[in-house]
């Protein structure tokens, strides 16, 4: 592994131009720590670059050296990337699609099943940025893939594909697509045999369409360099900072062990895990285990009905904190709204004590006994959340809050005595990425993966908030 240092570069901005607030970090990469942050209001309104412009000045006046540094970005303003999936069987290639592109860094905004006569028609109601075209096992049924195919290129959505089915009908769905005007690019099936998930293919090619189709096509910016600065999706990019955590460098460089990220956002709540599956579910044949789409140790799943802004209203809903109503309703009406007194911040802990809550429980799943032909047995749904090592509290909620705020706000979702079966974290340590280091990793890894591991291993070490 060659050196950070050899690129001969000394620090590089990383950018993360969220839904409401832009995120500016310098970072020392032969210290790989952060020596410089600021952050500004999401200039959405007229161009993204304007609020990047002050967050540059004011990391100019801490550390000189950010006027010539290199600028990697990530990015979810203007509602970050929305993923539309195209599936053959609801239960297989549909729901095996609807895993990837969350892993991806997209929100789904709608899964077609072609199994139960779902109309394409759909896709300009909810206006996907990407469709991920999935169908069929490598040499099984091609029919399913080539009618989704002509479908599309029949229907009114215009926008890029990601192909990623049945490999013996890829190059003619490629022609399909072609001969439509549809780009498209063609990758290796989510399910290459049943019980088997592949999605690196597709996240590659979910983040190539998102660079090249996405950040243009959005018209966030006038100028050139916000396209040459953004390297992906940021909940893409955050994911390879916690696999970068977990699992580190190498034996010289190892991780924090199994870990469970919750990011509390305005608009949605986030949650990554990179857990290693269990050995006896790893043996199963063909890798089966419990589930007809497998399970994988990188997952992501994202609340869009919970958050502190744009959905504290559906959050409240959701946990039947009926006497919030107001307070979440203003906050959706001012999205950059600070707490300005404690009576206001208790409300936005309760607020981001809900959404954690429930984000932590749909992700884990649950478990319970029930009874079946062999007698019986334990059946479980989501993430086994139960041994991780390292839960990491996020978001502006979290990073800002008074002193304590991590335990309020996780108390009732870690321990060993929560409630109904949920598999939710028993003795994980926990942290906050105060810092908002993990976006930072993820997007320095490719290219400076020392400095990359040396800034995400500085939140295994923090002290609890």
């Amino acid at each position: 592994m060659s050196s950070d240092s050899d690129s001969g570069a000394d620090v590089v901005i990383c950018a993360d131009f969220g839904s409401t607030f832009t995120k500016t970090a310098l970072v020392d990469l032969a210290e790989g720590r952060i020596v410089a942050q600021a952050s500004h209001r999401t200039t959405i309104d007229t161009d993204v670059l304007d609020g990047y412009d002050a967050c540059l000045a004011e990391l100019i006046s801490q550390d000189p050296r950010a006027a010539d540094a290199e600028v990697l970005a990530c990015s979810s303003a203007g509602g970050g990337l929305r993923i539309a999936v195209i599936g053959n069987e609801e239960l297989v290639t549909a729901e095996a699609g609807r895993r990837v592109a969350l892993s991806s860094g997209g929100r789904v905004v709608g899964v077609f099943a072609a199994s139960r006569g779902d109309d394409l028609a759909g896709l300009t109601e909810v206006a996907p940025d990407v469709v991920l075209l999935t169908g069929g096992t490598d040499g099984g049924n091609s029919e399913a893939l080539l009618a989704c195919a002509h479908d599309l290129a029949a229907g009114e959505w215009r926008g890029p594909v990601v192909v990623a089915g049945n490999a013996d009908a890829r190059e003619e769905v490629r022609a399909i697509l072609d001969d439509a005007g549809l780009p498209s690019v063609v990758t290796d099936n989510v399910v290459p045999r049943i019980g088997v998930l592949h999605p690196e293919g597709a996240r590659a090619a979910i983040r190539e369409m998102f660079l090249v189709h996405v950040i243009g096509g959005k018209h966030l910016s006038r100028r050139a360099d916000f396209t040459a600065m953004v390297r992906g999706a940021t909940p893409d990019i955050v994911l390879t900072g916690v696999e970068l955590l977990a699992r580190g460098l190498d034996a010289a460089h190892p991780g924090a062990g199994d870990v469970v990220v919750v990011d509390v956002g305005g608009a949605t709540t986030d949650v990554h895990s990179v857990v290693e599956l269990d050995p006896e579910d790893a043996a199963a044949p063909d890798g089966l285990g419990r589930e007809v789409v497998a399970t994988t140790p990188v997952t992501r799943t994202v609340e869009g009905d919970l958050g502190m802004r744009w959905s504290a209203p559906d959050t409240v809903r959701a946990a039947g904190l009926d006497a919030f109503d107001e307070a979440a309703a203003r906050r959706r009406r001012d999205p950059a709204y600070l707490p300005d007194s404690e009576e206001e911040t208790d409300v936005d802990e309760t607020i981001a004590r809900a959404a954690v809550g429930l984000a932590l429980r749909r992700h884990a799943g649950r478990s319970r006994v029930v009874v079946s032909p062999e007698g019986r047995v334990v059946e479980r749904t989501g993430k086994d959340l139960r041994e991780i090592d390292l839960l990491v509290g996020s978001g502006g909620v979290l990073r800002n809050g008074r002193p304590g705020v991590a335990g309020r706000v996780l108390d009732g979702s870690l321990g060993e005595e929560v409630e109904g079966g949920w598999q939710l974290p028993r003795r994980a340590a926990v942290v906050v990425d105060s810092d908002y280091v993990l976006a930072a990793a993820g997007l320095l890894a490719t290219a400076y993966p020392e400095a990359a591991y040396r800034l995400a291993a500085r939140i295994a070490v923090a002290s609890p908030r």
